[in-house]
């Protein structure tokens, strides 16, 4: 049966407790103590609730991945949701030990999306585990909201939600994670400060490449793309970047000045090709022991990523690189017209395939991208 969509979801249930009651904040014991003392209510899974509530009627396709209790699993199930609880806090009133804790045991549950609720203080706190290696979104629940990773409202939240679970276009982009000092903050003074950068999906976008009436102009976008992939040479100047087949890629290198081989497999390194056309001997040889990064686009209408047209880019060579050293790239408009069918993997390796399966950020532009599905094979002849 198809894979079902995984949600982390983690819930600060004392988010926003300070704010009716002047605390203007809600970190640390005693402040939540005094707050609750003076009548404040915890709202955050009321909010985890609106937001949840978009995606009530795909349950079936969802799972959700949690934590006991107020920390999200009472919300989910009580909506209906399959939920899977990886972490119980140790104690009734959680601290921001268990939003770390939770986070770094999610990282390991092959998240499509992490969803959380709370203010600043709980986007860093998921920031100093998650960093960019999960999409991430924040559902306004606490009394300072500076950071750029929060949706609008939680409605807004659980509409982008319901989008990607429906297979649609979400634009990823990076979002800074901004804290303030709370102690500064009660005597008036805004002391923020940044922390940090996460992916964060939203509604689709159309920039850069674009030109009157919305439509998406091939050079212009191949441009955008080869400065996406120049940036990226420059940054990872001791990474070997392995750049498979096709055309979007070729003009992609051909619009920075190189030349890359459209019907094969080749090597850029330090901003130069350093190999064209090589075997998967030769590309494992050339980056034994190396950092590797490898970039893929879609190939044959079917959207094959791996398996078609590039099959020299070995098992062996996906597995040292790392799936989030994997850089896909791809228009909006092609990706559109696989009419949500996810991109497929077929590397002879059923275990690999597998691990490699779910949601991706592919590059559709200069610091442009989407998350898109990605399924092996074995799922694909199941679905068909």
């Amino acid at each position: 049966m198809p894979r079902k969509f995984r949600l982390g979801l983690i819930v600060n249930p004392y988010a926003g407790i300070g704010g009716a009651t002047g605390f203007k904040g809600s970190d640390g014991a005693e402040t939540r103590q005094q707050a609750l003392a003076k009548g404040a209510k915890k709202l955050a899974n009321e909010k985890t609730a609106r937001a949840l509530a978009h995606i009530q009627a795909y349950k079936e396709q969802c799972t959700v991945v949690t934590v006991a209790g107020e920390m999200g699993a009472t919300t989910a199930s009580h909506l209906g949701f399959h939920v899977e609880v990886v972490y119980t806090p140790q104690a009734h009133q959680t601290e921001a030990i268990d939003t770390q804790n939770a986070a770094e045991i999610m990282l390991e549950q092959r998240l499509d999306a992490l969803v959380f609720a709370g203010g600043d203080g709980t986007a860093t706190d998921i920031y100093n585990i998650v960093s960019d290696k999960v999409p991430v979104l924040g559902i306004p629940a606490g009394c300072k909201i500076h950071s750029g990773v929060y949706a609008v409202s939680p409605n807004t939240a659980g509409k982008v939600l319901a989008m990607m679970i429906r297979g649609e276009l979400v634009t990823v982009r990076n979002a800074e994670v901004r804290d303030i000092d709370e102690s500064a903050f009660r005597k008036g003074v805004v002391v923020a400060k940044h922390v940090g950068e996460m992916q964060v999906p939203q509604e689709l976008r159309y920039i850069q490449a674009v030109k009157m009436g919305g439509k998406e102009s091939d050079e212009l976008l191949l441009q955008d793309m080869g400065d996406h992939l120049a940036e990226l040479f420059d940054e990872y100047d001791d990474t070997m970047f392995v750049i498979g087949s096709g055309s979007t890629i070729k003009g992609a290198m051909q619009a920075i000045g190189l030349e890359s081989t459209l019907l094969g497999v080749d090597l850029v390194f330090q901003g130069q090709v350093a190999g064209a056309d090589l075997s998967a001997d030769e590309l494992l040889h050339r980056c034994q022991d190396k950092p590797v990064k490898i970039v893929v686009t879609t190939i044959g209408g079917q959207g094959h990523i791996f398996g078609r047209g590039n099959q020299q880019i070995s098992p062996t060579l996906i597995r040292q690189a790392g799936r989030e050293n994997i850089i896909v790239m791809g228009s909006k408009g092609k990706l559109q017209a696989l009419d949500k069918r996810p991109l497929v993997i077929d590397t002879g390796d059923t275990e690999l395939d597998a691990m490699l399966s779910g949601s991706m950020p592919v590059i559709t532009g200069y610091h442009d991208a989407v998350l898109y599905p990605i399924s092996d094979l074995i799922s694909e002849d199941v679905d068909t």
